[in-house]
């Protein structure tokens, strides 16, 4: 029988802690059966249901007011096929232990984010994605799904196979049905080479289209009240000849990115007259390194301070005056910022509701630390970048809806006809995807 729980049904919010939820149940199914008769058991009672990954979007996308659906143990037979660079895995199986699984069999994703605890289905739904101006997001990876619907149908989907459904499916933030099987493309396992500096804004930014250009992978950071930025780029390489000191690594990654950052953030909310001086200090703590290492241990990094974010993919072209209007925006707050602004591009690509949906985007990502005020920050960036035809991160905050999304979206009424035809009961909607979606 389907196991579920009522015991712990209070209990849930996310990594940041600034989204929280109260549902009638949690479902746990352990088989691709159990999913479909916990969804026919909903649609007949009128019910609802939410699936819930591991909690790293920052938007209410994963708080419903029904049961709430939990697929780590929901038990699918991995298969690796290596001649064909597919892999097939559970979507309840965190990108850490997909990473994992690829490096045993000498594979790995094309690309990644910078974190890696998301499950696959949480992360394909939601756009997720990484830097590369020749790569798309983690959902453009993805060559077949099994989805349950609405209706409990169990559905097979490629772009052979109910291609319109794949279309939707691939980021569909949930609302579509239960994604319980994910088929990836991957690649041979490559090395990168990480070269990470300090440089100047007005400098990157004039060399910009060369760098996007001529390298794998490039993104970088710019600290608030100052003309610097860390750049990081990464480039496939064919050896691994440069390992990172393991007392660098540390010294880095885990001393002054996460205990001395996560130090001087306290100081900076206790004290916000110090933001300046932190992040003209922050823009100079992490000083020139390059490094060679295993593609997703590069791309993968640890993130221990937490914080809010939004994000904005905006066409590329669009860039400069994005950021322009961003530094009178946050020297003109009454309060102060104290994380850096992200920077990070993508390919175009043909899915729906994809954020680089039909245009080469530059993603721009703003953070505020936990405790401080960010929704005038966030709101004032916004404005300017929906009229720049910005289109919001699924999983990052937003005060976009229905009426203003469809604009940006070319195919928002095919999504939501698939919508309809998938969830006739709307057993997967919730208070905020009715806003969102409509």
């Amino acid at each position: 029988m389907p196991r579920s729980s009522a015991a712990d049904a209070s209990t849930w919010s996310n990594w940041a802690g600034n989204q929280h939820s109260a549902t009638t149940a949690v479902l746990r199914p352990t088989t691709i059966a159990e999913v479909v008769e916990q969804v026919r058991s909903a649609a007949e009672a009128g019910a609802r249901i939410r699936p819930v990954g591991s909690g790293h979007s920052f938007t209410p996308v994963a708080v419903g007011d029904g049961s709430r659906m939990d697929l780590a143990e929901l038990a699918i037979d991995v298969r690796v096929d290596i001649d064909r660079r597919l892999v097939t895995v559970p979507a309840g199986m965190t990108l850490r232990q997909l990473n994992s699984l690829l490096a045993d069999h000498q594979l790995a994703l094309p690309n990644l984010g910078d974190i890696d605890a998301q499950t696959v289905a949480g992360a394909i739904s939601t756009g997720t994605h990484g830097t590369g101006a020749g790569y798309g997001g983690l959902a453009t990876f993805v060559a077949a799904l099994t989805l349950v619907t609405g209706t409990g149908e169990v559905l097979h989907c490629s772009a052979e196979e109910h291609p319109e459904v794949f279309d939707a499916a691939r980021i569909s933030l949930g609302a579509l049905g239960v994604l319980v099987e994910v088929t990836l493309r991957c690649v041979e396992a490559f090395v990168l080479r990480a070269h990470e500096r300090p440089a100047a804004l007005d400098t990157v930014l004039a060399d910009l289209p060369d760098l996007v250009g001529s390298h794998d992978h490039v993104e970088f950071f710019w600290f608030p009240y100052s003309r610097r930025v860390q750049l990081k780029v990464n480039d496939r390489v064919p050896a691994h000849d440069r390992p990172l000191p393991r007392w660098r690594g540390w010294l880095d990654d885990d001393f002054l990115a996460n205990t001395v950052f996560a130090g001087a953030c306290r100081l900076g909310r206790a004290v916000p007259a110090l933001a300046p001086t932190i992040s003209a200090l922050s823009a100079r703590a992490l000083s020139e390194r390059v490094y060679t290492g295993r593609s997703d241990a590069v791309f993968c990094s640890p993130r221990r301070v937490r914080f809010v974010e939004m994000e904005y993919a905006l066409p590329r072209e669009a860039l400069p005056e994005a950021l322009h209007a961003l530094r009178r925006i946050i020297d003109r707050l009454p309060f102060r910022v104290l994380f850096p602004v992200e920077v990070r591009f993508t390919a175009a690509d043909d899915i729906w509701l994809s954020h680089s949906y039909g245009r080469d985007s530059a993603y721009v990502a703003l953070h505020q630390y936990l405790g401080m005020p960010y929704e005038p920050y966030f709101r004032a960036f916004e404005q300017v970048a929906t009229e720049l035809g910005g289109r919001p991160h699924w999983g990052k905050l937003h005060w976009r809806e229905a009426d203003s999304l469809a604009e940006a979206y070319p195919r928002w009424q095919d999504f939501h006809r698939i919508r309809t035809h998938l969830d006739p009961h709307h057993l997967f909607t919730t208070p905020y995807l009715s806003a969102l979606l409509g």
